[in-house]
């Protein structure tokens, strides 16, 4: 560790990590105050001092209160690991209570595992943890690794390959690709042959972050004529929804949206594909809060 390093360290005190979470939260330092139980001069010396150690302004005076830099977004989950780790250093026999955390939890997965699992999370985390939040970003393969190394996230949600040296990849969820049209469809009525498949016109997904690297959806017996491409397969559901064309999908995220949309299930008229989710997690970290956030996260899938 370089003698920068530990200086820094030395200027870090818990009070500072405190301040930069509640501001963060609630953007208002008469706010942060009020929980804290600090003067506002007092907020204002630690942001000044928060400033001064991250070599960035973190947040900027606006009229409806403090708006957070980019660097403080990338910098408020690592902070909320920071406090969580300190909390359990300092009292390792507690114990995480969901009904009175108001924990923030951070995890990465592709939209369409988000619109699978979100209603469904939310509803559990009302009944059972109201003050309980969570966050989703949106990531590829390689953007779960850096974010898992980082503390960015607690755990990701996606298409991943073999697990690397510091890493847990296990089963999420297994699904496989149907073919979607709109309910009103001109020439599809509940079944589509290879034909219709072919040649009718697809959009597709191409975001990696939805797809992983396969390209799986579209391997069919033979090549097809693609009318769009948008990036991810939520979109593909709504601009089949108001059209002609078909789209090639995870069955999950069509059934649980196809009523609402007014779309058509179909049988694929081949063998479909599978679609394997997996969830990635840092080997040996020991974390009661992410462990019950996960299987939460694991009962809105199923």
């Amino acid at each position: 560790m370089s003698d920068i390093d530990l200086n820094k360290l030395r200027r870090l005190d818990g009070g500072l990590l405190l301040v930069f979470r509640e501001l963060l939260r609630t953007r208002r330092a008469s706010r942060v105050a009020e929980i804290l139980g600090l003067s506002q001069p007092a907020i204002s010396h630690a942001l000044s001092r928060l400033r001064d150690l991250f070599g960035d302004a973190l947040f900027v005076r606006r009229p409806h209160g403090f708006e957070p830099t980019r660097r403080a977004l990338e910098l408020g989950p690592r902070i909320e690991a920071l406090i969580a780790l300190a909390g359990e250093a300092l009292d390792p026999d507690a114990r995480f209570d969901p009904a009175r955390s108001a924990r923030r939890f951070h995890i990465g997965a592709p939209e369409f595992v988000t619109a699978v699992i979100g209603a469904a999370l939310i509803r559990r985390l009302r009944a059972a943890a109201p003050a309980v939040t969570f966050a989703v970003t949106h990531v590829a393969e390689e953007d779960a690794f850096r974010a898992l190394r980082q503390g960015e996230i607690d755990f990701a949600l996606g298409r991943f390959g073999a697990a690397r040296a510091g890493y847990v990849v296990e089963p999420f969820l297994e699904d496989a690709y149907c073919a979607i049209a709109r309910q009103d469809h001109p020439t599809i009525r509940g079944a589509i042959d290879a034909a219709a498949w072919r040649d009718t016109g697809h959009v597709f997904a191409w975001n990696p972050s939805e797809t992983g690297q396969d390209g799986s959806a579209t391997d069919g017996p033979e090549k097809v004529r693609m009318i769009a491409s948008a990036p991810n397969w939520l979109t593909v559901l709504m601009l089949v929804a108001g059209t002609d064309a078909i789209g090639t999908v995870p069955r999950i995220l069509a059934e649980r949206h196809a009523d609402r949309l007014g779309l058509q299930v179909l049988d694929l008229p081949f063998p479909p594909s599978p679609v394997t989710v997996s969830v990635m997690r840092r080997a040996g970290v020991n974390d009661e809060g992410a462990a019950w956030f996960l299987d939460q996260v694991r009962a809105a899938a199923a």
